[in-house]
C-alpha cells in the first residue's frame, strides 16, 4: 500500500487529535462544574460532604475505564484503531447527554444518583476504550523520529478539553449568577459536549487506518485478549501498571483537584480558583509537544526520571505553601511549577508505553495496565484528598502523592528507554 505523505499523514494526526480533545472535555466537564452541580444530586448541606459525594462518582467513572480499556483495546486491535475511536466517541455522547437530561435529587429522589452513575459508567467505558485507541493510532501514524512529538499531541487535547471545560464555566460565570448555575445552569457544558461528539464521530469515520495495524492482520500471532496480554508480555504490562501510578496520580492532583484544593483550603473564590486553573493549564498544555520533541533527542527515560526526582521532592513544598498563599499571581506560580514537573510524565507516556508492545495487541497493552493503574491512583486522588480534609489530616494527601511518585520513579529507573528499544517497527 503506497506510503503515506506528511501531509496525510498530519491530517490523520490532527483528525484523531480533535476528537481526543472533545472526548476529554466530556470528561472533565463533570470535575469543573461539579462546585456547581454536586447538591442538585446530594443535597446534605455541607459543601465538603456534597463534594466528596460527587468526588466518589468520579471515581465510580474509572472503575470502567477498565472495562473500556479491556473491551475496546481488544476491538481497536481486532477491527482497526479508527474503529475502536468512533465507538468511543458514540459511548462519551451518550453518557454526556444523559447528564445534561437527568432531573434533580428534588424531582426524582434517589434516582438522581442513580443515573448520574449510570452516565458516569457509560462515559468511563468510553474513556477507557480512548487512552489506548488514540495513544496507539498517534503512535503509529507518528514517523520513527518525530514520534514523541507527535504522540505529545494526545496530552494537548486531554488538557485542550480540560481547559476548555474550564473555559466553559468561566464565561458561564460571567453571564449567569451562582444561583442559576447552581440550579439549571451547569448542564449548557454536558449539552454542549454531546452536540461536539456528534460531529466528531462524523471525523472519526474519515480518518486513515495505520499501517502498523494493516501489516498485523494474518499474522500467525495470537489474538489480543487480556489473557495474551497478562500470559505473553506480563512484564510490560505490569511496567505499564507502575510507571503509571504516581504519574496519574500527580496529574490529577495537580490538574482536576487542584481547582477545589484552591478554593476549600487556599480561600480562593471559586471564579479565582477556575481562572488560575485555567492559566496554569494553558502553558501547561503548550510544553507537551516541547517536551515530546526533546524526548526524540535525548530519549523517554531521561524526561520520566526527572519528573519522578522533582514530583518527589516539591510535592509537599508546593501544597504547604499553597495552603497560605493569597495571591493569585503566587498561587498561578506554584500551580505551574507542579504542572511543568508532571510534563516529563504527560507528554511521553502514550508513546513509552505504545513502544512496548508489538502492533497485534498493542491498542490493548497501552490501553488495560493504565486504566488499572488510573482506576486506582488517578480517579480516586480527589476522593483521597477530600477525604483527609474532611478527617482533619489534610498533609496526608501531600505525603501519599510522594510515597506514589516515589515508586514510579523506581520503575523509571528500572526501564530500557523505549526510544532505542522500540517495537513499532513502521517509520
Amino acid at each position: 500500500m503506497k506510503a503515506l505523505t506528511e501531509r496525510h499523514r498530519l491530517r490523520s494526526i490532527l483528525g484523531g487529535s480533535a476528537g481526543n480533545l472533545v472526548e476529554w472535555y466530556d470528561w472533565y466537564a463533570y470535575s469543573a462544574f461539579s462546585l456547581y452541580f454536586a447538591q442538585a444530586f446530594f443535597p446534605s448541606g455541607d459543601r465538603t460532604l456534597e463534594q466528596l459525594n460527587s468526588a466518589a462518582v468520579f471515581a465510580v467513572g474509572f472503575i470502567m475505564r477498565p472495562v473500556g480499556a479491556w473491551v475496546m483495546g481488544v476491538y481497536a486491535d481486532r477491527h482497526g484503531r479508527k474503529a475502536g475511536l468512533t465507538l468511543s466517541v458514540t459511548l462519551m455522547c451518550l453518557g454526556s447527554l444523559a447528564i445534561a437530561v437527568t432531573p434533580g435529587y428534588d424531582q426524582i429522589g434517589v434516582f438522581a444518583p442513580i443515573m448520574l452513575v449510570l452516565a458516569r459508567l457509560v462515559q468511563g467505558l468510553s474513556v477507557g476504550g480512548e487512552y489506548g485507541a488514540s495513544a496507539t493510532y498517534l503512535s503509529e501514524m507518528a514517523g520513527r523520529g518525530r514520534r514523541g512529538f507527535f504522540s505529545s499531541f494526545q496530552y494537548v487535547t486531554l488538557i485542550s478539553g480540560q481547559l476548555l471545560a474550564l473555559c466553559v464555566l468561566l464565561v458561564l460565570q460571567a453571564v449567569m449568577p451562582a444561583s442559576a448555575l447552581e440550579a439549571w445552569g451547569w448542564r449548557i457544558p454536558f449539552a454542549i459536549g454531546g452536540v461536539l461528539a456528534i460531529a466528531v464521530f462524523y471525523i472519526r469515520r474519515g480518518l486513515a487506518e495505520t499501517e502498523s495495524f494493516r501489516n498485523a492482520q494474518g499474522s500467525d500471532q495470537p489474538k489480543s485478549s487480556a489473557w495474551a496480554l497478562f500470559r505473553h508480555y506480563p512484564r510490560a504490562a505490569f511496567m505499564v501498571m507502575a510507571l503509571t501510578a504516581g504519574g496519574t496520580l500527580a496529574f490529577y492532583a495537580y490538574s482536576t483537584y487542584m481547582q477545589k484544593f484552591l478554593v476549600n483550603t487556599a480561600g480562593f473564590g471559586r471564579e479565582a480558583a477556575t481562572g488560575i486553573v485555567a492559566a496554569a493549564l494553558l502553558v501547561y498544555m503548550l510544553l507537551q509537544p516541547a517536551a515530546g520533541a526533546l524526548s526524540d533527542r535525548i530519549g523517554r527515560k531521561p524526561l520520566m526520571v526527572a519528573f519522578g526526582v522533582f514530583g518527589a521532592a516539591l510535592t509537599w513544598p508546593i501544597f504547604t505553601t499553597l495552603e497560605s498563599v493569597r495571591s493569585p499571581v503566587a498561587a498561578f506560580l506554584l500551580v505551574l511549577a507542579a504542572l511543568i514537573i508532571v510534563t516529563g510524565y504527560t507528554s511521553i507516556n502514550a508513546v513509552v508505553k505504545a513502544e512496548m508492545f508489538p502492533a497485534h495487541i498493542r491498542a490493548l497493552g497501552v490501553a488495560l495496565p493504565y486504566a488499572l493503574a488510573n482506576a486506582m491512583f488517578g480517579g480516586t486522588a480527589e476522593y483521597v484528598a477530600l477525604w483527609f480534609k474532611h478527617e482533619g489530616m489534610e498533609q496526608g494527601f501531600y505525603l501519599y502523592v510522594t510515597g506514589m511518585i516515589l515508586l514510579s520513579l523506581i520503575a523509571y529507573l528500572s526501564m530500557r528507554d523505549t526510544k532505542t528499544h522500540s517495537l513499532i517497527a513502521e517509520d
